[in-house]
């Protein structure tokens, strides 16, 4: 269930193996330092035993065991709430894999709780590369954090509008191909991108604002930038939403072209074996005073008119485009 677990003290993380969680609590009281407790998918039990020692509400412990949370921010005490969807496109299935994070952020620790998708290894080892930035304490971690998620964002982002590309030449080629499925199947996951990126923007812009402090004044600057970031991915989201919608109502378009040009075909075709089929229908009839009927040329004469009638509707129809 525990992933990480470091006490953090002036930026540096203090040296030694990992803390237990009974070291971990001791020791978020020291003064000038905070630990940062990762955890993943921990069920009931486990995760009343992380609540105890950190003092977390009960409420925010429901969220964090049940997950399936909408990106939210809520205070509980001096301790934040952050609720974060993780986005990961995976482009051989063409989904977005969502994960979602639970952060805990109070001056003394940080708990962070996974869900699914969304490791976090790689922004610990970043910002402890940054003691500058470490210094400001777990608000700073919260940055981190947010900012390696909206870089996801962005990332996904790319996948989605290289396969909205793809499509868009689909549609438009020459191939007799129907992509309705992929498109229909591309509006789901953009649906499912939307629900993820922007409920976290109004979260972001809260901490942006100053609204709570557990954030320094010094660090406002830091989520403006996340917030601008997020801004501009959710802008991209809106615009696949609405490029997808144009792209399936040219497909049904050109769907509707098709079905109409084989339908003239089929009418052209039609008309043209009408001729056999009427003069074969008349002689058929058996009747003794047919025309020619004795006639020694008579029914190479008929053949002749038949193909001569045939000929002239298929160059008719030619030219008017419905062979």
């Amino acid at each position: 269930m525990i992933v990480n677990c470091a006490v953090y003290e002036d930026g540096r993380r203090r040296p030694g193996e990992d803390l237990s969680l009974e070291e971990a609590g001791r020791v978020c009281h020291e003064q000038g330092a905070f630990v940062w407790l990762g955890v993943f998918e921990p069920d009931a039990a486990e995760f009343e035993e992380i609540a105890t020692k950190f003092n977390l509400h009960e409420l925010a412990v429901e969220d964090a065991v049940k997950a399936h949370q909408r990106p939210k921010i809520e205070l509980f005490g001096d301790t934040l709430l952050v609720v974060v969807k993780t986005a990961q496109y995976v482009d051989s299935n063409e989904v977005i894999e969502v994960g979602e994070l639970l952060i805990f952020v109070n001056p003394d620790f940080i708990v962070t709780v996974r869900h699914g998708d969304g490791e976090l290894s790689g922004v610990r080892e970043r910002i402890e590369r940054r003691p500058d930035l470490l210094r400001h304490g777990s608000a700073m971690v919260l940055y981190a954090i947010l900012d390696h998620v909206v870089d996801g964002y962005e990332e996904a982002a790319e996948g989605v509008d290289v396969d909205i590309q793809e499509v868009e030449r689909q549609v438009f080629s020459e191939e007799r191909t129907n992509p309705a499925e992929r498109i229909y199947k591309l509006e789901r996951e953009v649906l499912d991108f939307t629900a993820a990126a922007a409920p976290l923007s109004v979260a972001v812009d809260e901490i942006a604002r100053g609204h709570f402090e557990a954030v320094p004044d010094e660090l406002h600057e830091y989520f403006r930038d996340v917030h601008d970031h997020l801004r501009r991915v959710n802008g991209r989201i809106a615009g696949f939403r609405e490029l997808l919608s144009s792209v399936l109502q040219a497909n049904l378009t050109q769907v509707s072209v098709q079905q109409n040009e084989d339908m003239r075909k089929i009418s052209a075709w039609v008309a043209i074996l009408a001729v056999p089929t009427m003069v074969a229908g008349i002689y058929g009839m058996n009747f003794n005073d047919m025309p020619e009927l004795h006639w020694r040329f008579g029914y190479p004469t008929v053949l002749i008119f038949i193909a001569i009638a045939c000929l002239t509707l298929h160059r008719r129809f030619r030219r008017i485009g419905w062979l």
